[in-house]
């Protein structure tokens, strides 16, 4: 299951960020540092308005989406990379996530401690990318010392291994996320991935603002913003508290609540859809009789690949993909008008799952 970790300074808002995520009150939520000692973890469904029209029209009873995994990690500090605050613990946790949420706080209240003593969204950004980045250069230098007879020895894997690491530390003292895509590729992709670093996981900025700034945003907001877009990252506007009062009501009083807003999706959906646009994951749904089931692939995997998803026996067996649009199958209403209307096709090993196909695979064992 994909893996999202929920990290930033203390008192920021990220335990009540993820009470909204993931519905519950298991994260606790104070005003002073580290009331998260361990990581909280919940899953919370992809939310996909798709999956109930199918139920409706295929006449089954369970619906079952796709998952992420929800991560709150301990608030972070200046020196935790030596092992200041919960240091250690806090980047031993992060290590293990897919992609990072940032929270970065953007609103003034002289009733929530700043842990810093002010708040400047961008410092705060700073002091979580230069934690990481000295904790990854420790990484990198423990491992240019452990290959160092090899590429005395001309040995060419070594070579190439010592070549991206040092590429590594020079990009790491800047203290910046790295895009493995920009500045990786081929076998020095594959090295830079087998380090596990946390300064090349996908990042999303949460900037955390009041009710009245989160349909525009504020001052904080744009600068961080204009940071996100300069390192390849994504932003995302949410209140925090908003958030977790939405997750009390219903679902018409929510959008009620909302429309007063003037906001058309919680930030808590558009948060899932950030880390599905980040991770560049795609849906692909399988619905019968039985039940509507979601599937998180990433894109331009390839029929097989997809099938493996479900189960290994369907990757290995795999003979051919039957193919229905899911907009097709809304307007004929059935696999049978599809099939009739020539909309359903059957495709083989090559054909790349595109985002909403219901897929019924032959495979054999």
């Amino acid at each position: 299951m994909l893996k999202t970790g929920i990290v930033g300074l203390p008192n920021v808002g990220k335990s009540t960020l993820f009470n909204a995520l993931t519905s519950a009150k298991n994260a606790q939520s104070a005003n002073y540092p580290f009331c998260t000692i361990e990581p909280n973890v919940g899953v919370v469904t992809v939310p996909d308005e798709r999956l109930e029209i199918l139920k409706d029209l295929c006449k089954c009873k369970e619906v079952i989406p796709t998952a992420i995994e929800f991560v709150d990690i301990a608030g972070l500090v200046k020196g935790a990379s030596q092992g200041e605050g919960l240091g250690n613990q806090f980047l031993h946790n992060i290590r293990e996530v897919d992609a990072i949420i940032q929270v970065v706080r953007c609103f003034d209240d002289e009733n929530t401690i700043h842990v810093s003593g002010a708040v400047n969204p961008l410092d705060d950004i700073v002091i979580i990318n230069t934690e990481l980045a000295l904790a990854d250069m420790a990484s990198v230098e423990k491992r240019i010392a452990r290959i160092v007879k090899q590429v005395k020895a001309g040995e060419k894997e070594a070579l190439i291994e010592d070549s991206v690491l040092k590429k590594l530390m020079h990009l790491l003292s800047e203290g910046t996320f790295i895009n493995m895509n920009s500045h990786f590729e081929g076998d020095e992709a594959a090295v830079v991935k087998q380090l596990n670093l946390m300064s090349t996981k996908p990042v999303i900025y949460c900037a955390n603002v009041l009710e009245f700034d989160l349909k525009d945003g504020n001052n904080y907001t744009h600068e961080v913003e204009k940071y996100a877009r300069a390192n390849n990252a994504e932003m995302v506007i949410v209140s925090a508290k908003i958030e977790e009062e939405l997750a009390e009501l219903g679902v018409d009083e929510a959008k009620e609540y909302l429309a007063e807003l003037g906001i058309e999706d919680s930030g808590i959906n558009r948060m899932i859809k950030a880390v599905y646009s980040l991770l560049n994951l795609r849906t692909f749904i399988t619905a019968g009789e039985k039940e509507v089931h979601a599937w998180t692939i990433p894109a331009g995997a390839k029929a097989p690949q997809a099938a493996g998803v479900i189960h290994t026996d369907f990757e290995k067996g795999f003979i051919r993909a039957e193919i229905t649009p899911y907009d097709d199958f809304v307007k004929c209403g059935s696999y049978a008008a599809c099939r009739d209307k020539g909309l359903t096709r059957l495709e083989g090993k090559d054909y790349e799952v595109q985002d909403g196909d219901l897929v019924h695979f032959r495979f054999a064992v």
